[in-house]
């Protein structure tokens, strides 16, 4: 795997952009309206003649296929998320999709030793590539938009171009994305939100009845919205974990820009439970529990987590910055006595 000079990373740079409309990860590019397309986030999803699921089913779309969206429309049922979008031949409950754009980004030109770069995916999704001086280059994860990932170096990928490497907090070996497919972060978008505020003058509620979080500072609403808990299911057995988010007061003790959740299989299929690059955690149970982003479903106001507070990635971020422990801008993590939190059945 070749380390490049700057002459040879001018002349990449040049051919990625040349390149793009050709990107293997999406046909027809350009058709593409990134305003009204979504992407299928689960094994498939049914197409109905109206907006409700009693009504005839017309067609499917299956895993990572993308949908053009023609309206939304608020139908009341399911009452904790009324909204369904039409679609050629009908209607599909977003649930189980994402908003998608397609952006590409000028590839950095270095990344100094021994630092790492924040970033976050642009393009529905991309293959990871993972090479050896055995086996060459191999595709193993699928990254998808809108998950973080630490950049740590600059090579010249499978295709001549120039791919970052990733560093990944599970994975003991590195794996590579193609530049422009991710945006560096500035660490001003991602600094802390009112750091002027006493730490005790801060606290998090939710509600998993109503599946509201609502954030407090000086006892007064800064922010709310409706969010997915646990799965209240239980624990099956001594040797299973429960997915019911725990009910009691707690402190976020450690926090990740970019999480890896599972087993930190890199050649997990689409259905494992592999979930690189999991946006703005906040751990605030020693067993595990976060507040995070969720690039994999658009179900909030109903239980459908593993045990975490599933939110929508940018408000996730903003839960992340407004938080303590503090963070800095080139770690991984970042460990200490944090703010507040109150789960309430």
């Amino acid at each position: 795997m070749a380390h490049l000079s700057r002459r040879d990373f001018l002349k990449l740079t040049a051919s990625a952009f040349a390149g793009m409309a050709f990107s293997p990860f999406l046909q027809n590019l350009g058709m593409f309206d990134d305003a009204q397309q979504v992407r299928v986030t689960t094994s498939s999803v049914s197409v109905y003649s109206q907006p409700n699921d009693q009504s005839l089913m017309t067609g499917q779309w299956f895993r990572d296929e993308l949908v053009n969206v023609y309206q939304e429309v608020n139908s009341g049922t399911p009452a904790y998320n009324p909204i369904w979008y039409r679609v050629w031949g009908g209607y599909i409950h977003r649930g189980r999709t994402q908003k998608v754009k397609v952006l590409f980004n000028e590839p950095l030109t270095t990344i100094p030793d021994g630092t790492q770069q924040l970033s976050e995916l642009t393009v529905p999704y991309t293959q990871a590539m993972r090479y050896s001086k055995t086996y060459g280059w191999q595709p193993n994860l699928r990254l998808y938009y809108g998950s973080v990932h630490w950049i740590d170096g600059i090579d010249e990928g499978p295709d001549d171009q120039p791919w970052y490497r990733i560093f990944d907090d599970l994975v003991g070996v590195p794996y590579h994305v193609q530049a422009i497919h991710l945006r560096p972060i500035p660490f001003e978008e991602w600094s802390l939100i009112t750091p002027e505020a006493p730490f005790e003058n801060k606290r998090i509620e939710v509600n998993l009845s109503t599946q509201i979080l609502t954030a407090y500072e000086y006892d007064q609403i800064v922010f709310q919205t409706n969010i997915s808990s646990g799965i209240p299911a239980g624990r099956p057995s001594p040797k299973v974990i429960s997915t019911k988010t725990p009910n009691g007061e707690f402190r976020i003790f450690e926090k990740y820009p970019s999480k890896h959740m599972g087993n930190g299989n890199l050649f997990a299929d689409l259905d494992d439970y592999e979930l690189p690059g999991v946006p703005w955690t906040s751990f605030f149970t020693e067993t595990g529990i976060a507040f995070h982003g969720t690039y994999w479903h658009d179900n909030f106001g109903t239980p459908m987590s593993r045990g975490c507070i599933n939110m929508r990635i940018e408000e996730a971020k903003w839960l992340f910055r407004w938080t303590q422990p503090l963070h800095k801008f080139d770690s991984i993590l970042n460990i200490g006595y944090g703010t507040r939190v109150v789960i309430t059945p």
